[in-house]
């Protein structure tokens, strides 16, 4: 009988791959929750958290999302992850404050969805997550690595470029049926919201 693999956190399996992400939850309901993307494998859990304490993570934190919003969001967000992560045999993951490591893909489809709310209106977090749904992962991963590119940063990504396009196209396109052809409708508000930013940025508008 062949062994189980063995993961940590949600699908995150360190010895395939160190390229991760990182949730830390905090007990208090006031604090934000803070999520991070790492390329490498610390020696071991007191360094890296030695080396959040000591705030050396600035570089990798992908956002700073409240906790009401988190609250909204982490139990479809969870359900979605561990119905993946059972059909590959892993262990389903589980949301306690502490630092939740997450795996490569998994993570830049929660980012990409915190991305979504981060600024938004928290009566417009249910259309975010109904879009995000209806988005295939490859879809997720792509509109990540170009958010990413762009606007990436915890705090100066925040509400410009791919980053706001982002929010605008998840939170007021609302998708009533995951079909390819309403897929490609967001994408097209989402590239026309680029253009749109671009050209107000470089006066193209007003010429």
């Amino acid at each position: 009988m062949a062994k189980k693999i063995s993961s940590e956190g949600f699908g995150f399996i360190p010895m395939e791959s160190p390229h991760h992400f990182l949730v830390s939850i905090p007990t208090g309901a006031k604090e934000k929750i803070l999520m991070s993307e790492h390329f490498t494998l610390e020696e071991s859990v007191e360094k890296r958290e030695l080396s959040f304490a000591l705030g050396k993570e600035d570089s990798n934190l992908r956002v700073v999302l409240d906790h009401l919003k988190w609250e909204v969001i982490a139990n479809p967000v969870k359900a979605e992850f561990n119905q993946r992560l059972r059909k590959l045999d892993l262990k389903p993951g589980q949301w306690k404050p502490g630092r939740i490591p997450v795996s490569r893909l998994l993570g830049k489809e929660l980012v990409l969805l915190a991305w979504a709310i981060e600024d938004a209106d928290p009566s417009l977090i249910p259309v975010a997550i109904k879009n995000w749904l209806g988005l295939m992962p490859e879809e997720r991963w792509w509109l990540y690595t170009m958010t990413n590119a762009a606007s990436g940063h915890a705090v100066y990504g925040k509400n410009r470029g791919w980053r706001k396009a982002v929010r605008y196209a998840l939170t007021e396109n609302p998708v009533s049926d995951y079909i390819a052809t309403e897929r490609m409708e967001l994408f097209k508000v989402l590239e026309e919201e680029v253009r749109h930013q671009y050209r107000s940025s470089t006066g193209e508008s007003k010429q």
